[in-house]
């Protein structure tokens, strides 16, 4: 009995694995058709992937206009050498020949080719000559790859505009980084098939996704005012021997920028080349701020003590507010007391009797002063608000630096006189173009800018750029008095240097000295604007530290006398017939 018994016990145990092993040989069975039927191409794709090798194909980067359609940021064929490890079949080969080719020393070749790595770059930026020759000689492993270099077709040419591209094609400064989202396009890619040693497979082919090349940039710029305008600051740098020159050329109706001048510039395709005479021991961090220097744009990232050009804004404020009119009568000794401090005017013997329309065009400190006094720090801080001089201006360029004013309630008299002739603040040329603009054009704050347009690569216009306008600064007829008193600073006042034959221009001089006081250094400027009844283009010139005569009327109102004379023509504006 108990023999049948285990007999029966061992049968059941029999049966139970059976049944186990079969519901598991089910299972895998099952699992296996699942497998291979419902999930085959997932599991396709995964082994593709594990022996696919991919290589970015740079997109081609959009490039840069000018108002007329002249390239001013190109792009050229270069190419990129790399080689994958498990492909070389000679490596001694592959490093001489990349070694001489490339100009590269055989240590460095050699250290990347013994690397363990599914790819490994060489060198980038190779000239497609070379990229071609290192083709023909047809190595294993060795991969040319062709992309894109940034290339700028006039070298210098408004380089603290522009900007540049690092070794990614990515912008670095200037425009190239402001409008990166529209000039960079889609990279593409180069997928290749490899077996199970890395070696690519022949017969597979490669397979590749084309890059999708950038939208091409429309700006208001004009080379031909740009070239013209930066010869003249060259020729200002030269002569009075100054630290640096900048000009800005804009239409005050719409705010396209058709220049912009910083000299010294750079050449945008050698744009960490350092000056002559530069020590070849500095530090890697000397070597950036050296560098950030010279890229550094004054027009937008520097502010200055504007002196005298920003009587404009005092006298449209005092106009607006009703507390001088043009026959308003004056009285200046050479100068004038503000609580216990004697502020002199740069007639030290004083201007004598004289309007308000005079005083603008003999630049006479005290009236102005007076007029400013006369508005009080409420008003004129907020006229200094509402005229937008405590806000940026919005130019479509990085960095744009603000405004350093006076608190509010740090402002006394004293503060107060100052700044009604343009001392003890600083704001940046472009802000004071900018504000200049809005009241001379019958109020309308416009904002400063060079994008015009995108563009696809067939030139049809994908979008185009709108820029804010705030109406109301000043009154029409507060513009129309301030252009007509600005006109006679020019044909018969202190601005006498900036009047064009045939051609009604206005405008203010200014002479201010740099911090600390004292220190023998000045900055000549001058703004002018053109015709003076119906303004179509202004223009701004700083010479920074000339030397020798300094006087903004006889340095810097030159420069945009010349400008005009040959701009005016060249922009289809017509001469005043008396």
């Amino acid at each position: 009995m108990f023999t049948n018994n285990n007999k029966i016990f061992h049968r059941k145990k029999i049966i139970i694995i059976f049944v186990i092993c079969a519901a598991i040989l089910l299972f895998l069975f099952g699992r296996l058709v699942y497998l291979m039927v419902w999930r085959a191409d997932y599991y396709s794709e995964l082994a593709t992937q594990l022996h696919e090798r991919e290589r970015s194909i740079k997109a081609a980067r959009g490039r840069i206009l000018d108002r007329n359609g002249t390239v001013l940021a190109d792009n050229k064929t270069v190419c990129t050498i790399s080689v994958i490890h498990n492909q070389i079949e000679n490596p001694q080969e592959v490093i001489e020949v990349l070694s001489r080719e490339l100009e590269l020393s055989e240590e460095y070749v050699q250290e990347r080719v013994e690397k363990y790595t599914s790819m490994e770059r060489i060198k980038s930026n190779v000239d497609k000559a070379t990229g071609d020759r290192i083709r023909e000689y047809d190595l294993a492993g060795v991969k040319v790859d062709e992309d894109y270099k940034r290339y700028y077709p006039y070298g210098e040419l408004a380089s603290k505009v522009l900007g540049f591209t690092g070794g990614d094609n990515q912008g670095i400064i200037g425009l190239e980084v402001v409008y990166e989202e529209i000039l960079q396009g889609e990279a593409g890619t180069i997928l290749t098939v490899t077996d199970a040693k890395g070696i690519e497979v022949d017969e597979a082919g490669e397979r590749r996704l084309e890059p999708v090349p950038g939208n091409d940039l429309s700006i208001s710029m004009d080379r031909n005012i740009q070239e013209y305008a930066t010869q003249l600051a060259m020729q200002a740098m030269e002569t009075k021997q100054a630290d640096s020159v900048s000009i800005i050329v804009m239409n005050p109706q719409n705010g396209e920028l058709y220049a912009m001048v910083n000299v010294p510039e750079f050449d945008l395709n050698n744009p960490y080349e350092l000056p002559e005479g530069t020590a070849e021991t500095i530090s890697s961090e000397e070597k950036q701020n050296l560098l950030n220097g010279i890229w550094r744009n004054a027009c937008i990232n520097d502010t200055y003590e504007p002196g005298s050009t920003f009587k404009i804004i005092t006298a449209a404020a005092g106009l607006e507010e009703g507390v001088v009119t043009p026959e308003s009568s004056f009285s200046c000794p050479g100068y004038i007391v503000v609580d216990d401090r004697k502020i002199r005017c740069h007639k030290v013997a004083g201007h004598g009797s004289e309007d308000f329309t005079h005083a603008t065009m003999n630049s006479c400190n005290p009236v102005f002063i007076t007029v400013g006094l006369r508005l009080g720090v409420d008003n004129y801080y907020r006229y200094f608000e509402e005229f937008g001089l405590k806000q940026k201006t919005g130019i479509d360029l990085p960095g744009e630096a603000g405004t350093i004013m006076h608190k509010k309630e740090d402002m006394g008299n004293v503060e107060l006189a100052t700044v009604s002739f343009g001392q003890s603040f600083q704001i940046t040329p472009m802000q004071l173009l900018t504000t200049a603009s809005s009241i001379i054009n019958g109020g309308k704050r416009i904002t400063p800018h060079f994008g015009v347009s995108a563009l696809d690569t067939q030139g049809n216009v994908v979008e185009t750029f709108s820029y804010p306008v705030q109406e109301g600064i000043v009154s029409e007829e507060t513009g129309a008095t301030m252009r007509e008193m600005l006109e006679m600073v020019v044909s018969e006042g202190g601005g006498i240097n900036g009047k064009v034959e045939g051609f009604r221009v206005g405008g203010k001089t200014a002479t201010s000295q740099t911090l600390p006081r004292g220190s023998g250094r000045y900055i000549a400027s001058f703004i002018g604007f053109a015709p003076a009844d119906d303004p179509q283009v202004i223009a701004i010139a700083i010479v920074n530290n000339p030397q020798g005569i300094y006087y903004g009327g006889q340095v810097a109102a030159p420069i945009i006398r010349q400008l005009f004379e040959n701009i005016l023509p060249y922009l289809g504006i017509m001469e005043y017939n008396q």
